[in-house]
C-alpha cells in the first residue's frame, strides 16, 4: 500500500533535476521531471516527461504524458543538438548557456485539480486552467480555460465540466488552498456530494 507525506514519493527510475516538490506529491516509475515544480498533492504516472513546468496543487497527470516538450533551433542550419549540447562531441567546445536559459524560460503551467489522462502532449508557454480535463491523446498548443473538456488533436473544447456561474464560485471557493486537516474533515463531502451542493455547503 502506498503511503504519501511531506516528503515526494519519487519511484524507481526516474530522472529529476533542478525540481522542486510540495508535500503529498509522486512522481511515477521511470518519470523524468526537469526545472519543474510540483505543488502539494500534485502527481504523475509512470513514464511521465515534464519539463520547465509548474504543475499545481492536486493536478492528476497520467502515465506516458509529455509536458513542456523542449524545443529544437529550427531557424538554424541545423536542428540537431550538436548546437547546443557541443561538449558531447568535441572536447574544446562548450554547450550554449543562452540556448538552454530560452528553453527553460519558455514555462508550462498546470493548473490546480486538473486532469491530463493518458498519453496527453502539453506543448510550452501554455496554461491549463483550474479543474479543465485533457482527453487521452489530446495535444495542446494554447491556453484552456479553468473546467473546460479538452480533446483532440490540436485539443479543442468538447464542454463545460459544469453549469455555467459553478466554474466561477468553484474557483472563489479554491478548496485546493485549504489545509490538510481541513480537506480530511471534508472528505466524507468531497466524496458524497456533486459539486453544486458542495458549493451550497461551503459557501463558494
Amino acid at each position: 500500500m502506498t503511503k504519501l507525506g511531506k516528503d515526494p514519493l519519487i519511484h524507481p527510475g526516474c530522472m529529476v533535476v533542478d525540481s522542486q516538490f510540495g508535500q503529498w506529491c509522486e512522481v511515477g516509475e521511470g518519470s523524468r521531471v526537469l526545472h519543474s515544480t510540483f505543488e502539494d498533492y500534485a502527481y504523475c504516472d509512470r513514464l511521465s516527461d515534464i519539463a520547465n513546468t509548474t504543475v499545481g496543487k492536486f493536478a492528476n497527470i497520467a502515465a506516458m504524458t509529455r509536458i513542456g516538450p523542449t524545443d529544437h533551433p529550427w531557424r538554424n542550419a541545423s536542428l540537431h543538438h550538436f548546437l547546443y549540447r557541443s561538449s558531447y562531441y568535441w572536447e574544446d567546445a562548450e554547450d550554449d548557456p543562452t540556448f538552454f536559459d530560452a528553453r527553460q524560460a519558455r514555462r508550462t503551467v498546470i493548473g490546480p485539480d486538473t486532469w491530463l489522462g493518458h498519453g496527453v502532449i502539453v506543448k510550452p508557454e501554455v496554461t491549463i486552467g483550474a479543474g479543465a480535463i485533457i482527453a487521452s491523446g489530446a495535444v495542446v498548443t494554447k491556453d484552456v480555460p479553468p473546467y473546460m473538456i479538452m480533446a483532440g488533436l490540436p485539443a479543442t473544447p468538447l464542454r463545460p465540466r459544469y453549469e455555467p456561474g459553478v466554474a466561477d464560485r468553484m474557483m472563489a471557493l479554491a478548496w485546493w488552498d485549504w489545509d490538510h486537516g481541513r480537506l480530511r474533515q471534508a472528505l466524507p463531502d468531497f466524496r458524497a456530494l456533486k459539486a453544486e451542493a458542495f458549493l451550497e455547503k461551503y459557501n463558494g
